[in-house]
């Protein structure tokens, strides 16, 4: 961590999470180890850039980029870990830029007290982002989006408190005004759950890419990949990536999320003591044994 990023975290202002200088490689292991499709993630960078490059040359009039793009999907998929790998990403496509990733905790800005929510607000996107903004280009990490844009259509001012609505309202006034002022600012949003997102934060994204759950050659890749790293360590796990069994593995593991994938290749160390104490007697039987059970979890869950 350099002098610059330490300073920064030790004055973290109100509703910054954290403050990150590009490029990063921790960033950049977080853009790989997320399986989707080649063209999927070339799109993604591709709009980001878009964004970053065409604002600050042609009127919004012309073309009318906010700035914002909002990546949805189910808990697990690794929307939160493409995001911040986007911003290394684009620290790389963007040599020299001087880029900073900044990671919001919308929680920390919800209040009890009447008119503090939308003040908490106002004052993160107006003053703290807006003078970022101002010193270089910024990304913006804004997890659960709908925490801070919550549906108003599907509210009710008797069931939910006035500051809901109005942080809202204060959300996409100070959206619009930052895209005005800043087009080196990009906001990369992300939501479990985009139908409590509002409509009209919605209509703001140049892009709504939703993040899938792996298929299943991408949970075949998932696992490899769980495997090599597995190798680096312990290096006789290795074997397992010419192992039979593999395509059924994978095929077990339909239906779950990369994340679950993963702590499911955990499970499978944990079977026996034997492997917990010496992971490199991890077999495909125990990795098959472990999919096959966290599939069966997963299923009860969601009917739970």
């Amino acid at each position: 961590m350099n002098q610059r990023e330490t300073f920064a975290m030790a004055e973290l202002p109100k509703g910054i999470q954290k403050i990150t200088t590009l490029p990063n490689k921790g960033l950049a292991d977080l853009w790989d180890s997320i399986i989707i499709e080649k063209e999927m993630k070339q799109g993604l960078l591709s709009q980001a850039l878009l964004s970053l490059t065409l604002r600050s040359r042609v009127p919004r009039s012309v073309i009318p980029l906010h700035g914002i793009v909002l990546l949805t999907g189910l808990p697990g998929t690794g929307k939160t870990s493409l995001a911040r790998g986007l911003a290394h990403r684009l620290s790389q496509a963007l040599e020299g830029a001087n880029l900073r990733l900044l990671e919001i905790e919308p929680h920390s800005l919800a209040s009890a007290a009447h008119g503090k929510t939308q003040q908490a607000v106002t004052d993160l996107f107006r003053q703290t982002i807006s003078e970022a903004a101002s010193s270089g280009p910024v990304i913006v990490l804004l997890d659960e989006v709908e925490t801070l844009a919550a549906d108003r259509a599907k509210m009710s001012l008797e069931a939910n408190p006035v500051d809901v609505h109005r942080a809202t309202d204060a959300v996409l006034v100070q959206l619009d005004l930052l895209a005005e002022q800043h087009p080196n600012l990009l906001f990369v949003a992300t939501s479990n759950f985009p139908q409590a997102v509002d409509e009209a934060f919605l209509s703001r994204c140049d892009m709504v890419l939703e993040v899938p759950l792996p298929d299943r050659d991408a949970c075949r890749l998932i696992l490899l990949d769980c495997i090599r790293g597995l190798a680096r360590v312990f290096p006789a796990i290795g074997r397992l990536e010419q192992a039979r069994g593999m395509h059924e593995c994978a095929a077990a593991c339909v239906g779950l999320d990369g994340r679950a994938i993963r702590k499911m290749v955990a499970n499978a160390l944990a079977l026996t003591p034997e492997t917990a104490l010496n992971p490199e007697g991890l077999t495909m039987t125990a990795l098959l044994t472990a999919a096959k059970a966290a599939h069966t979890s997963r299923v009860k869950g969601s009917r739970g």
